[in-house]
């Protein structure tokens, strides 16, 4: 007869995360980061999308699809840190948001010390401007628009000179750094702030791919494989850059 019980020494296999438990973490993932991973084998390349309505202070509608720069800013600083990860491609699709959470996102981008592309898909709006211009390399794609227009102000507004010098203050902010990470000249980037008869209920200008490119606000036309081409010879030439530092 032959014995069904296991021996006390041997190891029995214990059972793996069930189908339901794998679902929700995916679920969750979703629900707080906006990702979820991707059945292929692991990447050198974090992809990071800023899309819908970038949130700061305030909480926006459930009805609004957000970026929440509370979750963007871990993600970019456990991008820095993580060996593994090499470069970094920024895709955009918003309609622009709060303006010191869209700056400070831009910031975060440009200080990092690793190769960073970023790609403008449908639209890249106001505050989304300078988060497009801050990787090393911006790409835009043909029919993508970017909409450029002075500062506004929701709420309570009080009507004495010192709240139009902080929305100058605040304004001077925008350009200055978009006009530092990009070929824009700032007198070319205020004529397209400040153009009026362009936007109906607004004024300022909408440039559409080539456009942009021509004005000097993002660097080349193209879509993802021509910025993971980028982005790729920008990680070869850093590795290729420490190993010359090494072997001197």
């Amino acid at each position: 007869m032959s014995n069904d019980k296991a021996n006390p020494g041997e190891s029995t296999e214990q059972p793996g995360p069930s189908e339901e438990s794998r679902k929700s973490a995916v679920t969750e993932t979703i629900v707080q980061l906006g990702q979820t991973s991707v059945p292929a084998s692991e990447s050198n390349v974090f992809c990071l999308t800023i899309i819908g309505q970038i949130e700061g202070h305030l909480i926006l509608p459930p009805q609004n699809k957000t970026t929440k720069y509370e979750h963007v800013i871990p993600q970019l600083i456990a991008a820095e840190q993580n060996a593994k990860i090499e470069g970094l491609l920024i895709v955009l699709n918003t309609v622009g948001g709060d303006v010191e959470a869209g700056l400070a996102i831009a910031e975060m981008i440009s200080s990092l010390t690793k190769p960073t592309v970023t790609l403008v898909l449908g639209g890249g709006h106001s505050i989304g401007v300078p988060i497009a211009v801050s990787a090393n390399r911006s790409f835009i794609a043909e029919t993508a628009t970017m909409t450029i227009h002075p500062i506004r102000m929701n709420g309570l507004v009080i009507g004495v000179p010192q709240t139009f010098d902080y929305l100058e203050k605040m304004q001077e902010r925008v350009t200055r750094f978009v006009t530092r990470h990009s070929s824009i000249t700032e007198e070319t980037f205020k004529q397209l702030m400040f153009k009026t008869g362009e936007l109906t209920r607004d004024i300022g200008t909408t440039v559409i791919g080539q456009d942009a490119v021509r004005h000097g606000l993002i660097d080349a036309v193209g879509g993802v494989g021509e910025a993971l081409h980028e982005l790729n010879r920008r990680i070869l030439e850093r590795k290729l850059g420490g190993e010359g530092a090494e072997g001197s």
